[in-house]
């Protein structure tokens, strides 16, 4: 397992029907760092300085999952795992090869 991999993955609605998964820290610090300006405030502030503590070895892995589980319930962005991964099973279709 790579030391900066979540102990489970964290799913946040980025967007009307668009669903990512937040595995580890590189992801958190990309989602945080897109995070729109005028919407940013002290949480967000906190996650990503926990999300950059950690990535530096200051902190434990499993406190900037909680810091960025934190900041994704209050923005209400947060998805349950259950229902995320039944919408991943059920947009895999096909082999993936491209048909002509």
């Amino acid at each position: 397992m790579n030391a900066e991999a979540f102990s489970s993955p964290l799913f946040v609605k980025r967007a009307t029907h668009i669903i990512q998964e937040i595995a580890g820290l590189a992801d958190a610090i990309d989602f945080l760092n897109e995070w729109p300006e005028d919407r940013r405030d002290l949480i967000h502030e906190a996650a990503l300085k926990a999300c950059y503590d950690a990535y530096d070895g200051r902190k434990p892995v499993s406190t900037a999952r909680n810091a960025f589980f934190g900041f994704a319930k209050r923005v209400a962005i947060l998805e349950d795992p259950t229902s995320a991964m039944q919408w991943i099973a059920a947009c895999r279709s096909g082999s993936g090869k491209v048909q002509v």
